[in-house]
């Protein structure tokens, strides 16, 4: 461990990096975290660092990181931030601080192209394509010839690449592994495996780039075939810790998706098409499959959605569909088990069947205690959940287990400037606290506005009466605004009123991938984009791109999540109040999230319109108030007209 002077040398207005990065500012902010997190590490202790945008967090914790030349893991939520730190932000510590030390990246499998699917599902020949029972529309056949293009030049294999093809595009599930279908070592292309080369490097690295998923799959012993995922580490260091909770409990569970269904029948057509034609059986047992499991999933709304399971399965249609799956996974099952041995690709197939059975037991049990048994939906799947209702104990006792430092930090971990929310949920009583208020100067920077006359949040009129007081808004802002809404119900009746009114560029989320939404915001000056909650958090729109964001509510967690109502009944059994303990910390820190889009930079400046009159009105806004930055306020919606046209003159004139 090298001596503090070596980090206060590091930040010092003649030190490591101001000479090595052009535009560096000392902070005095950043230099305390950096000290901190000097001595969590040398002690080996629990670190707690709420850090305000703008601190500079990122080198507050390479920095000492690097100086301690011990292992370390830097885990991120987004895959933004994980690209943002291997390719830019630890190349230019690494090299300020003129370090020897190996730097690697590792995502989860589905990143990586696996070259043996590829080939073996989408041969360049129709005639085995068709063979193969592989069936692809238009757009999808023109993802693969991308697929193709780049999978001839690429070094890393890494999918995040393929910049040009959608995020939710279905050839992903075709070109990538899974658990279930990965054939390890006996796979042919092993040696050359993009996968195995990523985790080789991450096995030899100093310090390792992973993101939340990944982290907490390995520690949950998701993932295997590969043995150890992860490396261990003298030091973990979680940046965009406040999603941590969630996805610690999403692990330390168990879940069933129709895609593992899906990938399965998928497989065993292919096996009965390609090596057991023989086997009749095998192919109308997995296109049984096929149909049970996408009916099933038409049983639920088009859009995403949560909800209880319990009360699904109770219901005669729900019960009926989910038995269906059941007995076509078992006629599956049963056929596989009489062609044991004929093929590797057969017995890894029922080896998944015999899991996915298991699974499905496990989904039926009603009367589990102390867990949630719940269901989400996307566009083409739904995925069951069996979930622990608290993950303290457990996660609690993997880091007094572990001889190293942990190091938790976020724009967003407090509630009303304390930590006990997040503590709390992940075990933590003895951590260390840190909190940095951001450097930038809100009062001056920016506007709170909160309008007066907002109907109730359910109330018929509400998208009508948002539009009245967006219009004003995206007029004085000249576009450059987002609406962030807590449901797609009232994003939808916005965009369709709204588009009717404006001239300017409306993108509304689900038109295009986020990135490429993203994109054209900022190509397109005066646009308006419309989106719900993946926009709340990990979006950087900086300078005069984005002058004005709208929510539409407070964020709290629908009273029909199953999982909330699980938790809350837990604490009311403890005698406390599941209001104040469990939904308004979780709805504080979401909207310090979704306010936290607006100020990214010392320069930018703008109006955050939150059209919800809790906000003054309830005795609980003032933890909400307390919890953001320090703008000025009002509630007059021409005083926010006044401040819009003011930034939007003073650009003006700066172009002029």
């Amino acid at each position: 461990m090298k001596t503090t002077k070596s980090v206060s040398q590091a930040f010092s207005s003649t030190g490591s990096l101001a000479k090595a990065i052009t535009g560096f500012n000392p902070r005095q902010a950043q230099l305390d975290m950096s000290l901190e997190v000097e001595q969590v590490i040398a002690d080996k202790a629990t670190l707690l660092v709420e850090a305000g945008t703008g601190t500079g967090k990122t080198f507050a914790y390479l920095v000492p990181a690097f100086l301690s030349e011990q292992k370390t893991i830097v885990s991120t939520g987004t895959k933004t931030l994980q690209e943002q730190l291997f390719h830019k932000d630890l190349p230019l510590v690494k090299k300020a601080l003129s370090s020897q030390l190996k730097i690697a990246l590792l995502k989860g499998r589905s990143n990586y192209l696996c070259t043996y699917r590829l080939e073996e599902n989408f041969s360049s020949q129709p005639q085995k394509r068709r063979q193969a029972g592989v069936q692809l529309d238009a757009a999808t056949l023109a993802d693969l010839v991308k697929v193709r293009q780049w999978s001839s030049h690429t070094k890393s294999g890494d999918l995040g690449e393929l910049t040009d093809v959608a995020d939710d595009s279905a050839i992903f599930a075709q070109v990538t592994s899974t658990t279930d279908n990965c054939l390890g070592r006996q796979c042919p292309d092993y040696e050359s495996c993009y996968l195995v080369k990523a985790r080789e490097r991450a096995i030899e690295a100093d310090v390792l780039v992973v993101n939340h998923h990944l982290f907490f799959a390995d520690l949950a012993l998701k993932d295997t075939g590969f043995g150890e995922l992860i490396p261990t580490a003298q030091t973990i260091i979680f940046d965009e810790a406040h999603q941590i909770p969630d996805i610690a409990t999403e692990y330390f569970g168990q879940s069933f998706s129709t895609r593992q269904l899906l990938d399965l029948a998928s497989d065993c057509l292919q096996q009965y098409r390609v090596e057991l034609t023989d086997v009749k059986q095998l192919g109308k047992a997995a296109e049984k499959l096929q149909r049970s499991a996408a009916d099933f999933r038409l049983l639920f709304g088009q859009n995403p959605e949560r909800g209880d399971w319990r009360q699904r399965l109770r219901m005669t249609t729900f019960s009926q569909g989910f038995s269906h799956v059941v007995d076509d996974l078992k006629f599956l099952y049963e056929v596989l088990k009489l062609c044991i041995s004929r093929t590797e690709g057969i017995d890894n197939c029922f080896e998944r069947a015999t899991q996915l059975l298991n699974l499905c037991d496990l989904m039926q049990q009603l009367d589990k205690p102390g867990t949630s048994l719940w269901y989400e939906t996307t566009r083409r799947h739904i995925t069951l959940h069996l979930t622990p209702l608290s993950v303290a104990d457990k996660f609690s006792e993997v880091i007094s287990k572990s001889d190293s430092a942990w190091i938790f930090t976020s724009a967003t971990l407090a509630v009303d400037s304390q930590f006990e929310h997040f503590s709390k949920q992940l075990g933590l009583n003895n951590a260390r606290n840190m909190l940095l208020d951001s450097p930038f100067d809100y009062q001056q920077q920016s506007l709170l506005l909160v309008p007066r006359y907002l109907p109730e949040a359910h109330a018929n009129n509400r998208a009508q009466a948002l539009v009245d007081i967006a219009m004003p808004l995206i007029e004085a802002s000249k576009g450059r605004c987002f609406m962030l809404f807590t449901s797609y119900r009232m994003l939808n009746q916005v965009a369709e009123i709204l588009a009717e009114m404006i001239e300017n560029p409306l993108l509304v989320q689900g038109q295009m991938a986020k990135r490429v939404l993203l994109d054209h915001f900022i190509e397109q000056p005066d646009s308006v984009l419309l989106a719900t909650a993946s926009f709340w958090e990990g979006v950087d729109v900086r300078g005069d791109s984005l002058t004005c964001v709208i929510i539409d509510k407070l964020p709290f967690a629908s009273p029909d999540d199953p999982l909330l109502q699980a938790r809350s009944q837990d604490v009311k059994r403890q005698g406390k109040d599941p209001f104040a303990k469990i939904q308004l910390p979780q709805a504080v820190i979401a909207l310090k999230q979704g306010v936290g889009r607006l100020i990214r930079d010392i320069d930018d400046q703008g109006v955050m319109a939150i059209c919800d009159p809790r906000l003054v009105n309830r005795h609980y806004g003032q933890v909400f108030l307390n919890s953001l930055p320090d703008m000025q306020r009002t509630r007059e919606l021409h005083r926010a007209v006044t401040f819009l046209e003011a930034i939007t003159a003073k650009k003006k004139r700066e172009i002029e």
